[in-house]
C-alpha cells in the first residue's frame, strides 16, 4: 500500500475508494457540508485524481479566478518533480500541456452560476495521467502521460503532496493580492496567448481582462469568456 500523501496545514485529506471520481465525491460532500479545503483523492496508479473544496468569500466571478492558482499549483509541481527540460504549460481554460501534448488538467463546480451570486462552495479538480490508457506511445501525438515524458520517477502521491503546497502558497497570493499576481505568473505558462485558437472557440486569444476572462477576437470584434461558461454546475 502506497504511503499516504502529507498535507499542509489549512489542508485534509480523504481518500475515496479505487472506483469512486474524487471530484464527484468533492461534489457531494461540500453539498453535505464538509470543512472548506478538504482534498478527495484516488491512490490509482494510473493517473492522479483529486478534488479540493473550498468556501469563498467572494461572488463566482473573482472565486472562479482560483482555477488559475490551482493551474499554477500543477504547474510548479510538475516543475519541481520532473526533469529540467521538461515544459509544462496551459491551454485555456482547463487543459495542461507537458512538452507541448496534452496531458491531463482541471475540472471545477460551484452550486451558483450568477457571476455575481456567492457560492457556498467551489471544487476544483485536478487529473493527470501517469501511464498510457492502453495505446502505444505516439498514437495520439496531442495527448502524453508523465512516463512517456521522462517523468517515470514521480508517484501520483508526491505529485499530490506537491500540489497541495504550492497550490496552498497560490491562495495566500491570491487572497493576500487579488488577481494580477496570479495572472502574471499564469500568462507565461500559456502557450497559447497571442495566437489563433481552435479550442475552445475559434478566434485570436489576445489574453485575460482584470476578471480571469479570455479576451477572444474574431474579425473585428472581441468577446469575453468567462471560466464560469466551462464549470459543471450542480
Amino acid at each position: 500500500m502506497s504511503q499516504s500523501p502529507q498535507f499542509p496545514p489549512l489542508l485534509s485529506g480523504e481518500v475515496v475508494s479505487r472506483h469512486t471520481d474524487p471530484f464527484d465525491k468533492a461534489v457531494s460532500s461540500a453539498i453535505a457540508g464538509v470543512d472548506s479545503g478538504t482534498i478527495f483523492y484516488s491512490e490509482t496508479g494510473d493517473t492522479l485524481r483529486a478534488a479540493l473544496v473550498l468556501a469563498p468569500e467572494t461572488p463566482l466571478d473573482e472565486a472562479i479566478q482560483v482555477v488559475y492558482v490551482a493551474q499554477i499549483g500543477l504547474a510548479e509541481s510538475l516543475g519541481a518533480l520532473a526533469p529540467p527540460e521538461v515544459p509544462v504549460f496551459f491551454q485555456w481554460p482547463d487543459r495542461i500541456k507537458v512538452n507541448g501534448a496534452l496531458c491531463g488538467g482541471v475540472r471545477f463546480a460551484a452550486d451558483v452560476s450568477d457571476p455575481k451570486a456567492h457560492p457556498n462552495w467551489l471544487v476544483i479538480g485536478i487529473h493527470v495521467p501517469f501511464r498510457s490508457a492502453g495505446n502505444e506511445p505516439g498514437v495520439n501525438p496531442d495527448e502524453t502521460c508523465l512516463q512517456e515524458e521522462g517523468c517515470a520517477d514521480i508517484t501520483p502521491m508526491a505529485l499530490l503532496e506537491s500540489w497541495s503546497k504550492h497550490t496552498l502558497l497560490w491562495l495566500t497570493y491570491f487572497m493576500d493580492d487579488g488577481f494580477k499576481r496570479i495572472h502574471n505568473d499564469w500568462r507565461p505558462r500559456c502557450d497559447t496567448l497571442g495566437k489563433e485558437i481552435e479550442y475552445p472557440r475559434p478566434g485570436l486569444f489576445v489574453g485575460l481582462d482584470d476578471k480571469g476572462r479570455m479576451l477572444l477576437r474574431q474579425d473585428v470584434m472581441t468577446e469575453t469568456l468567462s471560466l464560469i461558461e466551462f464549470a459543471e454546475h450542480v
